[in-house]
């Protein structure tokens, strides 16, 4: 899944923030990674982290393994565990979550559900990771955008 979007394009190329790539598969190992953990990273370790897979439940536990040795031999501890969604929503397509839904109404648009259902997961994850972080409500309307929802 080696997948950037165009509203990631501003740091893409330096790897400065976190990937909604890799965002995805954080969530899916249940790893709570913070941007100094990232950015102390070496810049193969961080291109490794992108191109590692995530998807079978041995990939999953693997990439696990390697997040936490990476971080622990750079910070002498183990990052933070999160709760892993037996059903996360970017996996469901019978409904468009709430969050995403009122960031749509602010924006005075709509989507149908067969749009939402037409994302892949990872499309999905961006909106719902970008209607529920106040600081990256900016890249909303170009991920609408750049997925053709508006």
């Amino acid at each position: 899944m080696m997948q950037f979007f165009q509203f990631e394009a501003d740091f893409v190329s330096s790897l400065r923030c976190i990937p909604m790539q890799v965002r995805y598969k954080l969530d899916t190992c249940g790893i709570k990674l913070k941007l100094q953990h990232w950015l102390s990273f070496s810049t193969g370790d961080r291109q490794k982290l992108i191109e590692l897979p995530c998807t079978t439940t041995a990939e999953i536990q693997s990439y696990r393994d390697n997040l936490r040795s990476l971080v622990c031999q750079h910070f002498q501890i183990y990052p933070s565990d999160l709760p892993i969604e037996e059903n996360p929503a970017w996996l469901q397509s019978e409904f468009i979550p709430i969050s995403v839904l009122q960031h749509i109404e602010e924006l005075k648009i709509a989507i149908a559900l067969s749009q939402w259902q037409n994302l892949t997961p990872l499309q999905r994850f961006a909106l719902i990771k970008l209607s529920t972080s106040d600081h990256e409500n900016s890249n909303f309307l170009p991920a609408l955008q750049e997925f053709d929802l508006v």
